[in-house]
């Protein structure tokens, strides 16, 4: 059983990885400051389930596959660095395209990712990213028993997605409440091009990271 101690350990870790820069905050940033705290909450929740479908996969062993087989580890991460620079070039268009002039509200709504793009943005972004499999092979076994069972499983997963979610919908609240300068023309694009551009450099990143 996994104790206390252990649970709280493991959790400071999750916030350590949960706080460090990379594509998920990149994605939640952009649907906060675009289209507001809704999106950038349902991106959120988008990160949380890929957490947690990675932490149910390391515990099980099947992320170890990813991991140890080189064939699957560069098909995931190959397709996840592509979806990262689609994203970004999408976010850079966005950016050629406002121009100067303030849009009018309807284009402005028009223009804006729907509810379950942002959600699909966020789990892509995440469970195509084969160096979260990295990360929860590496740790869910030093807090799991010799022998564990279900609870242990679902506890330590569990864990992982409340932190997760709980930072990343702090972003998109800190984010969205900023909303009234980023609906200036000129902060609009200067967020579209940054983000795009991280987002293209993530890519580029994960495409030549290596399972070792």
């Amino acid at each position: 059983m996994t104790t206390t101690p252990q649970l709280l350990a493991f959790g400071g870790i999750i916030v350590l990885g949960a706080m460090s820069p990379g594509p998920d905050f990149a994605v939640v940033v952009r649907h906060s400051a675009v289209s507001g705290r809704t999106h950038g909450t349902l991106a959120a929740a988008g990160i949380a389930a890929g957490v947690f479908g990675w932490a149910v996969a390391a515990a099980s062993g099947v992320a170890a596959l990813v991991t140890l087989v080189p064939v699957a580890f560069t098909v995931i991460k190959l397709v996840g660095a592509g979806y990262l620079a689609y994203l970004g070039l999408r976010a850079v268009g966005a950016a050629r395209r406002a121009g100067g002039l303030p849009l009018k509200p309807a284009a402005a709504a028009a223009r804006r990712p729907g509810r379950w793009a942002a959600f699909r943005d966020g789990l892509l972004c995440n469970i195509l990213n084969p160096k979260a499999a990295v990360f929860f092979v590496a740790l869910l076994p030093q807090f799991l028993p010799a022998d564990p069972g279900l609870v242990d499983t679902v506890t330590l997963s569990v864990v992982a997605v409340a932190i997760t979610g709980a930072w990343f919908v702090a972003v998109a609240t800190l984010v969205a409440g900023l909303r009234r300068v980023f609906a200036r023309p000129g902060v609009r694009r200067a967020v579209d091009g940054l983000t795009g551009v991280v987002l293209i450099g993530l890519g580029v990143r994960l495409a030549l990271t290596s399972a070792r």
